[in-house]
This record gives C-alpha cells, structure tokens and sequence, in this order.
C-alpha cells in the first residue's frame, strides 16, 4: 500500500478507533540520499494541529531494504519522530521482486540476511524493532518467526497468505498459520488479513489469540472500521479527510488524495449509476477544493447521502482512550505498508 498511509489518513483512522498506525513503505536508499524524499517524510511524521496530537503518536516507520548498515542508517533518520520501525517481508509486487526486498527475502536461503537486518536494528536503534511476514513457500513460516524472534524483533506481523505479484490477496488468509506462530513466539504476534468488518476483528483475535489486528485495504474504504461502524457516509467521511488535508497541506500529494477519496466512495458506491462519472470527474480535479466541491455537488446530492454531522471535537474523544504507551497498542491496529 505504498502511498496509501499519509498523515491526513492516519490521523482520519485514529479518530475512530486505530489505537496504532504505521508509515507506508519507505525506501532507506531514498531516505539517505534524496533531501526531498527525507524532508517531505519527516514532515509527515511531525504532523499535528492543535488538539490532534493525541492521534498523531503512536506511529511506526515501516522500511523495506536488503542491507543491514543502509536500513539502520535510514531508521536512524527517522527514529526520534517514530515509536518503532518495522521492517517489510511482505510487499508482493513488482517492484520488490526486482529490487529483491520485501515478500522476496522470505526464501529460506535469504533468511540470514534477514537475520542481519532484524539483529542491526534491534542493537543499533532506540525505538523498537519489529517485522511484518507472509507465509513462508520453502520452509515453515513458524521458524522464521523464531528466526526474528532471536534476532530482536519486539513484534511479529503475520499476514497469513503467500506472496502473488499478480494477486496479492489471493484466497483467504490462513488464521490457522496466525494461532501456530502465535503459540511459537513470545513476542507479540499481529494478525493481518480476513477482515472485512468490525466483527471480524474480534472473531479473527478469538479464533487466532493474536495480541492485535492488522488491517490494510479494507480500511482505505472504510476509515472508521475500528470505531465498530461499518457503514457510515462516505461523502462525509471524505470530506473529514479533506479538512484534514486542508490543514496539514504539505504532507500528502493531490493523486494520494484523489486515490483516498476514490477507495472511500467506491467501498459503499461502486454500484451507484453516478460512481463512473464521479470516477472521471475526481481524476480531472486539480485542487483539493475541486474535489470538495464534487463531494459537495453530484456524490453530495446522490440518493442515501445523510446531512453531514457536527464537527469532532478531538479534545472530548480522546478522554476515554487509554493510549498511555506502546505496550497499549495491540487491541487495534490500522496499517499501509
């Protein structure tokens, strides 16, 4: 999901609930050697608004790479405005595989490097270290677990399918593979996949005693998802976002915020007569305002859209979290990477 978890939309999913979200995908070789690449993430990372910061943190930096002294030079960038750095074993496409990263290092014969990688960064960084998986073709997923568990990862992120250039969620996600590494580790273990509603969090969590839920594409149509409501508005939610962006106006870029707000519409509207000239409009938008005043219009004015509510006070919603440090964080997560 490269792209896809911008400031705007993480603060978006802590309002309603994620207790924990992550960076998109960062390349360390960028990080270090293009100053607009670094500078643009780390505004991203120290973004907040008066009365947001309690949704700003906590946050993790997820990072992909092959090379242990480049991935912990790059976590050093970023680690003071971050609550950890993850390492990336999962991302299927393309471009991982030509880059070798990502769900490419998951071949047995990859796994010392692994080793070296997940060891660097837990002796070398001050935040905690951690890893996000898929399952493994050529050994068992279970014993690289282990693996990343000796070498000083905090944590360890299961998305319980197999690594698909072509389909990256190819068949449902084996929760049975989620329960067997959760019962070989001791560090916590992070279920990602099968998740569609609120509901599946819990039976997901139930099923597979994880110490946390991962959710990926599901909540770039849904951003409310761990709020428990799974259906809400999405003209408003879109517009929420877009006061977001209003806000913090040099973190994201204009096609990731057209990209947000198309997910948003189409979770709920893809079947609506209006959606495909709705589509087209949004992509022929040259402002954020442009795409407001759409929402506003045709999407605003479609059958089934509510009047828009009060505003959020972010103050009055935080006095109920219980957010105090990372050791809180694995009830809910709301990922991109």
């Amino acid at each position: 999901m490269v792209n896809q978890s911008d400031a705007p939309f993480r603060l978006l999913t802590r309002r309603y609930g994620a207790t924990l979200t992550y960076t998109q995908m960062l390349d360390p070789n960028q990080l270090l050697n293009d100053r607009e690449y670094l500078e643009f993430h780390l505004r991203d990372l120290q973004s907040t608004h008066h009365g947001w910061d309690v949704y700003t943190r906590p946050v993790i930096v997820q990072l992909c790479g092959n090379d242990p002294e480049v991935v912990v030079k790059a976590a050093k960038q970023v680690q003071t405005y971050c609550d950890g750095i993850d390492l990336n074993l999962g991302c299927p496409q393309e471009h991982a595989r030509e880059g070798h990263f990502g769900g490419y290092l998951l071949n047995k014969k990859d796994w010392p490097l692994i080793n070296s990688i997940v060891s660097a960064m837990s002796h070398s960084l001050a935040v905690p270290s951690s890893a996000k998986i898929r399952l493994c073709a050529s050994a068992k997923t279970v014993d690289l677990g282990r693996l990343l568990e000796h070498a000083g990862a905090s944590w360890v992120t299961l998305h319980a399918r197999h690594v698909s250039a072509k389909r990256r969620r190819q068949g449902a996600a084996d929760l049975d593979a989620v329960q067997e590494l959760k019962d070989a580790l001791t560090v916590p273990v992070v279920s990602n996949g099968n998740v569609r509603t609120f509901s599946d969090i819990h039976d997901n969590m139930a099923y597979t005693r994880a110490d946390g839920a991962m959710v990926g594409e599901t909540l770039l149509g849904n951003p409310c998802l761990f709020s428990g409501d799974d259906i809400r508005d999405p003209v408003h939610m879109s517009l929420e976002y877009l006061d977001i962006c209003k806000v913090l106006p040099e973190v994201t870029t204009l096609k990731t915020i057209q990209a947000h707000v198309r997910h948003i519409i189409e979770f709920q509207c893809v079947r609506r007569p209006w959606y495909s000239k709705f589509r087209l409009a949004l992509n022929e938008c040259d402002s954020v305002d442009e795409i407001e005043a759409l929402l506003r219009g045709k999407a605003g004015k479609a059958p089934g859209v509510a009047e828009e509510p009060e505003s959020r006070d972010p103050e009055d919603e935080h006095k109920d979290s219980n957010l105090d440090d990372l050791g809180d964080t694995f009830d809910h997560v709301s990922y991109s990477g």
